[in-house]
């Protein structure tokens, strides 16, 4: 079975155009930032126990990508109902787009291999025994063959670089984060 991808319609180098984006808890993220570098990451499901036990990763090291310029903003492609049974206790923005549009506008799909990669095994494994999700089924619906996407944007809105996961655990972790924020001069 082939993955269905969306064309990528912005890659590096692109200019990601301005936008407010609806939060959870923090109102209205405008992206870009005009102070900071923004990290888009483009999750799952609500509920989905590897993007929660990822998330807590970049929750414990919140304050080093606020310090390296970073502002973290995590996307589900689940509704605002749906991730306030799960996210409302992250300290950075957490946008619902139900619908993919940024999904599809910035060439994240779906896959079966989402969750038939053992790789994806072994993190399924991992966050299941950590209980890594409050409500695992959060969200389900919305499609659990979604994959990952993680975006560095500077402040004029240049997508400086990108990673569109192959399988469910396949994103940036904050090391790499960092490490692409280095290499791109942290602009």
């Amino acid at each position: 079975m082939r993955a269905t991808l969306h064309a990528p319609v912005l890659d590096v180098g692109d200019r990601f155009p301005p936008r407010e984006l609806p939060s959870l808890a923090s109102g209205a993220v405008r992206i870009p930032d005009a102070r900071r570098l923004v990290h888009l990451q483009l999750r799952r499901f609500a509920g989905c126990p590897i993007c929660s036990l990822h998330l807590r990763s970049f929750t414990l090291r919140h304050d080093e990508l606020l310090a390296a310029g970073v502002r973290e903003v995590a996307v589900f492609h689940s509704s605002r109902e749906e991730l306030e049974k799960v996210h409302t206790d992250l300290p950075f923005a957490v946008v619902p787009d139900p619908d993919k549009h940024l999904y599809a506008e910035l060439g994240v799909g779906t896959s079966p291999r989402a969750m038939l990669d053992p790789r994806a095994w072994m993190a399924a494994a991992r966050a299941a025994g950590a209980w890594a999700s409050k409500d695992p089924t959060a969200g389900m619906s919305d499609g659990s063959f979604g994959l990952p996407g993680d975006f560095l944007i500077a402040p004029d809105g240049t997508i400086l670089a990108l990673k569109r996961g192959v399988h469910a655990d396949d994103q940036w972790s904050v090391d790499e984060l960092l490490a692409a924020v280095r290499a791109t001069g942290g602009r």
